[in-house]
């Protein structure tokens, strides 16, 4: 008899309520785990609209690329090894060290 009163008045529980419920936690730990690796890497200076940053990628073909972020700006710079030619004037001198770092030294 409790049965068919439970029926009635609507009161059954809905099978899929508990579904919004878990793609709200999934939302919420995605954005936690984001986070984590944005510390963990020290990259928090990304999420500050103020900060200026750069980034430098090498892919596994050789191809390196440079990431400059200013502000809300982001500029992409691919490196090629092509020899360029052109007009210019001297700008400096660069020096590489025994330990494989290079200093610019501008006249």
């Amino acid at each position: 008899m409790q049965r068919h009163r439970r029926i009635a008045d609507g009161s059954t529980d809905d099978p899929l309520s508990g579904v919004a419920n878990l793609f709200d936690a999934s939302i919420v730990f995605i954005v936690a785990m984001m986070l984590a690796l944005f510390s963990a890497w020290n990259m928090l200076d990304l999420l500050d609209p103020d900060s200026e940053v750069t980034i430098s990628k090498k892919s596994a073909d050789g191809k390196v690329e440079i990431l400059t972020k200013k502000g809300a700006e982001i500029k992409v710079s691919r490196v090629s090894d092509q020899p360029l030619s052109g007009a210019g004037k001297r700008l400096g001198t660069a020096y590489q060290l025994p330990d494989g770092k290079v200093v610019y030294v501008p006249e």
